[in-house]
Parts: C-alpha cells; structure tokens; sequence
C-alpha cells in the first residue's frame, strides 16, 4: 500500500521518504482507524486526510526547523501521536518523548510503537504541569512541540519550562494567529522565550492555511513555571 499523496507531499517539503518508512506510515494508518473504532483519537479518518492532515501537517515542521541529526523532542499533549511519531518515523535518530494526560492514548501509542519498530521513543502518561517539575524532564528538550488546541499564552507555560536555553518550542496553528500572539507576548516573555519567527504556508497539494510559531529559550523559565493543573489554561498569564 502506497500513497502518491503522501509521496508527493514529501518532495514538497523537500523531504525523501524510503519503502520502509511508507510502508511505517501505512501501518500507522491501519492502526489509527482500527483503535478509531473503540476510542476517540480523532475525528479524520479517510485515508487521503489523514495523509494530508496529520502526516503531513506532522512533517512541515521543517519548514520552521533546521533539520538537524540528534534532536531531543517532547511531543506535548500528542493525542494519537502527532506531531511525534510522524516526526520520529521521518527522522529516526531523533529522540523523542510522547506526554499526553489519558492513559488509554498512551496504550494506543505504545501499540503504535511496537508495531512499527521504532527506537529511541517513549510515551508517558501524565500532565504537562507535573513532568515539568521532574527534573529529568525540567529544560533538557532541544526542541518541544506541539499541536494542542491551546491559547499560545497556556501553551508556552506548557512547553517551554522543558525546552533548554538555545532550544525551541514550535507550535502548529491554523491561520490568523495575529490576536493569539499578542495576547501571548508577556507570557512568552515571563517564561524565558523569544517569538523568533511566524512560517505560514500551505499544506502541501491543498488550500489549507497554516501557521507554525516558533519561540527561541533565551533564559531560563522562572522555577515558580508551570503553576499548579489548571490554572495556566484558566487563567493565562497577561
């Protein structure tokens, strides 16, 4: 099973896919519809959306990012896995942590995981707020991302107490991201970042508009970051 989709959305992207990787990514598929059935992972299903969608929607981080060799990545609140497993088929000398907050996600994931042989990849059940009190985890990401439906003020309360100084956190957005970052501009601030650049495109082969915004960790985040659960989504910091 191929996908010419998939396979040009790649040479777009300036991207060279192997069999062995389509044929990682068709599994992936299999297994996305399949656990679909017993549980909500995600409202895109069909085939071609999913290879629009969520894969390569996944991988046009490269439009962001130097593609460097030996990245260390949090994929935060990765849902059924993206952008991270995408990323981690693409690029399988990336290490790479999956966080998401239900644990029946991180089963699915793990599946996933062990399906498509993949290395160097872990998914941990858990809540941004508390892992980023861990010291393990505290600013030792080169690069975090993420894909959550979140205010980019929450979000970089999320992220970026794991990203170390000179790393990144991107974040993927649709259009029209002009308000959101404004209102985000002192909590990106507060937390040690720097909003280096705003990439919009298109996704490959489509009309879809996107945005990715990525933020530069010039110092470190305050250890009083992230507050207690709830409250950063509740009440932002302004």
């Amino acid at each position: 099973m191929k996908s010419e989709i998939l396979e040009k959305g790649c040479q777009l992207l300036n991207l060279s896919i192997s069999e062995k990787q389509e044929e990682q990514f068709m599994k992936y598929y299999e297994l996305l519809v399949e656990w679909n059935k017993v549980m909500n992972l995600t409202g895109i299903t069909e085939f071609d959306e999913v290879m629009r969608k969520h894969f390569l929607d996944s991988l046009s981080i490269v439009k962001a990012i130097e593609k460097k060799d030996a990245l260390r990545v949090l994929d935060l609140g990765t849902g059924a896995g993206f952008p991270g497993i995408p990323l981690k088929i693409m690029f399988p000398e990336w290490d790479i942590v999956l966080l998401d907050s239900l644990n029946k996600r991180i089963k699915f994931l793990n599946e996933v995981i062990g399906q498509l042989g993949l290395e160097r990849i872990s998914a941990i059940h858990g809540r941004a707020e508390d892992f980023a009190r861990k010291e393990e985890y505290r600013e030792k990401f080169d690069l975090v991302v993420s894909r959550a439906v979140a205010n980019l003020a929450s979000l970089s309360e999320y992220c970026l107490p794991y990203v170390k100084q000179q790393g990144a956190f991107v974040s993927y957005k649709a259009s029209n991201v002009e308000e959101e970052v404004n209102e985000a501009k002192k909590a990106v601030t507060v937390l040690g970042g720097n909003l280096e650049k705003i990439v919009e495109f298109q996704l490959p082969d489509t009309d879809i508009d996107r945005t990715l915004l990525v933020i530069q960790k010039i110092k470190k985040t305050p250890g009083k970051y992230p507050r207690k659960a709830g409250l950063p989504s509740k009440e932002p910091i302004r």
